[in-house]
């Protein structure tokens, strides 16, 4: 995939206080008007002129943008490596690291760059619009700003953030707990089982308590070998068998992420449990994820989801389906379903609380 690139300095003709790549992949942020009224792509050489606030940050900022911006329901697996792989060849060039993409799927490009990055000590934000930067309400300016922001932000000669991100509507949230919750207000994103990172009123507080620290002795490792042969199943009243017999039986299915109620809850239907044990007594890895947007599975809580946990269902505690399916995606890709098994319940970027 071509690659347009643009380097500004609002600096000049001073110093700049920090270098800071920007990732555009499209999404409703970047679209402008053409002289005949058509929405374009934005090109990032005229940056200064959309946002001369920029001059006031003092940053060296290098933009990266496809050739072809996407809507974000087109991002797939292919666009995952290739941002991966822009970050870690400018790893040592720059500060920190802002990704310009479309709401819809942010929340699951964010968790697949949490897991990517191993061994991440800079910071990566995500961030996007619900309104294009040329309107003149758009949330743009100021999500693109305080992302520059928080992403060049130091203190003690290490970077505040050091993990991945997303900042909306003046919130920055750890990105593999992110969630989309909202298509028509500006507050697109939440976190329900993790506490903002940071907020941005007239100064930016951060909350240094539920921070990832920054850990010197690590080398930044790029994974990218993802399996997509998952799916997810989501219960419901009524839910048939012939549905779920159809589902287990993809040829060379690896895992599937079951959406349960509650606190990891399922019907105590002899021909689920059946069809899950015979799955898993496959090698299918079946992880239990919560439909509430709040809380964490606990399978042995009550009985209905203490059968899952007695036929080897695995608890997949607070995470999100997003983080979920990005996980085992790239575990069972690097490692092989055995060896995902074991990693999969494990924290490994922040994405579950032990």
């Amino acid at each position: 995939m071509n690659l347009k690139k643009v380097s500004i300095n609002t600096a000049l003709p001073g110093k700049p206080r920090a270098r800071v790549l920007i990732v555009y992949t499209g999404g409703t942020f970047g679209m402008t008007y053409d002289k005949a009224g058509a929405l374009i792509p934005f090109d990032f050489t005229y940056i200064l002129d959309q946002l001369p606030t920029l001059k006031n940050l003092a940053l060296e900022i290098t933009a990266f943008s496809f050739e072809n911006p996407i809507d974000s329901s087109n991002i797939s697996i292919d666009h995952w490596q290739l941002i991966g792989k822009i970050i870690f060849d400018q790893y040592d060039h720059h500060d920190g690291f802002v990704v310009l993409h479309g709401t819809d799927t942010m929340a699951y490009t964010a968790s697949a760059l949490s897991f990517m990055l191993e061994g991440l000590n800079k910071p990566v934000i995500f961030t996007g619009a619900q309104l294009p930067i040329s309107e003149p309400r758009s949330d743009a300016r100021e999500n693109l700003i305080t992302a520059l922001d928080i992403a060049s932000a130091y203190k003690d000669g290490f970077p505040i953030i050091s993990e991945v991100c997303i900042y909306f509507d003046y919130e920055l949230l750890r990105g593999n707990r992110s969630k989309k919750v909202e298509s028509m207000q500006f507050d697109a994103f939440d976190s329900g089982n993790y506490p903002p990172l940071a907020k941005a009123g007239v100064k930016i507080n951060y909350n240094y308590a539920v921070i990832r620290q920054v850990n010197q002795f690590t080398n930044l490792v790029l994974r990218s070998s993802f399996e997509t042969n998952i799916a997810i199943l989501k219960l419901f009243p009524g839910i048939d068998r012939y549905v779920v017999s159809a589902l287990l039986a993809i040829q060379d299915l690896k895992a599937i992420v079951i959406e349960t109620y509650g606190s990891g809850n399922a019907p105590t239907l002899p021909w689920l449990q059946e069809s899950l044990r015979d799955a898993i007594e496959l090698g299918i890895i079946v992880l239990n994820i919560s439909q509430c947007s709040g809380g964490r599975v606990m399978q042995g809580r009550y009985a209905t989801g203490r059968q899952l946990q007695e036929i080897g269902v695995i608890s997949g505690a607070d995470m999100t389906t997003e983080a979920a399916v990005t996980k085992l995606m790239l575990l069972i890709g690097e490692h092989g379903t055995e060896k995902a098994r074991d990693l999969i319940g494990l924290s490994l970027a922040g994405e579950l609380t032990p």
